[in-house]
């Protein structure tokens, strides 16, 4: 860890979608500043108990916990075993998401809403339960992660684009309702960043011409700006807005 950097020492931090890919990193970079790390995963136990040993054989503290995030029942579970173990919440990452790629005049309902469901309503009932903890603490860190996808619109994914622009929307409101209790609420839009999600893309030459750095993102690459938007006091002053890590794809 820097010493320039802020320490994260003593931040109860949950990630949704922790055990892999972003969510993975992003789970590391706040572990080695010093955060509490619960790693929320839906059905990889071994790639979240691997990250928990990782974490803690480093010094660091870290948890799995299983939950479905677009299952209220499920939420409220995960959210009251955090608080039963640490007896706070300072940062959420809302992490968690899927994709059901196709053109829309295939697109099947059901996978229009299993997108919508994780993606969008997860982020809802998740920033609800860390809201209601983070009220009464009068602080706290929400960082949503988003996708240049709901800024451009994607083919073939009209779902997770209009979950992602749906994400964007849902951040800049709540920032506004949470702001006068101290709490931050930012999102944070990759682009094409190496993970499992793009391992399968077989059009990376004719995608790197619109990416003018010229390459896909690296997983760190979006875990450094969530680490110094959890950092008090550095973004202490930051919320609502939306930071694009995407190798300058969007530019407005």
């Amino acid at each position: 860890m820097s010493a320039n950097l802020p320490s994260l020492q003593g931040k109860v931090a949950i990630i949704t979608g922790a055990s892999r890919g972003i969510g993975r990193a992003i789970a590391q970079e706040l572990a080695s500043y010093g955060a509490s790390i619960v790693v929320n995963y839906a059905s990889s136990s071994a790639a979240a108990d691997s990250l928990v040993a990782e974490i803690t054989a480093a010094g660091g503290e870290a948890i799995a916990l299983q939950a479905d995030v677009s299952q209220i029942d499920q939420v409220e579970a995960l959210f009251n075993a955090v608080i039963d173990k640490y007896k706070r919440i300072d940062i959420l990452v809302n992490n968690a998401g899927i994709t059901r790629d196709t053109l829309l005049l295939r697109m099947k309902p059901e996978d229009w809403q299993a997108v919508i469901n994780l993606n969008l309503t997860g982020v809802f009932l998740c920033t609800r339960a860390a809201s209601k903890v983070m009220l009464k603490q009068r602080s706290g860190r929400i960082i949503n992660i988003a996708s240049v996808a709901g800024q451009m619109g994607n083919p073939g994914q009209a779902n997770y684009s209009a979950a992602k622009a749906g994400v964007i929307g849902f951040t800049k409101t709540v920032a506004k309702e949470l702001a006068p209790r101290g709490i931050t609420v930012n999102a944070v839009s990759p682009g094409f960043i190496t993970t499992d999600m793009t391992s399968n893309l077989n059009n990376t030459e004719e995608i790197l011409k619109y990416i003018p750095l010229g390459r896909y993102g690296q997983p760190e690459e979006v875990a450094g700006m969530v680490r110094f938007l959890a950092a008090d006091p550095a973004a202490a002053y930051i919320t609502g807005q939306v930071f694009n890590v995407d190798g300058g794809m969007v530019m407005a």
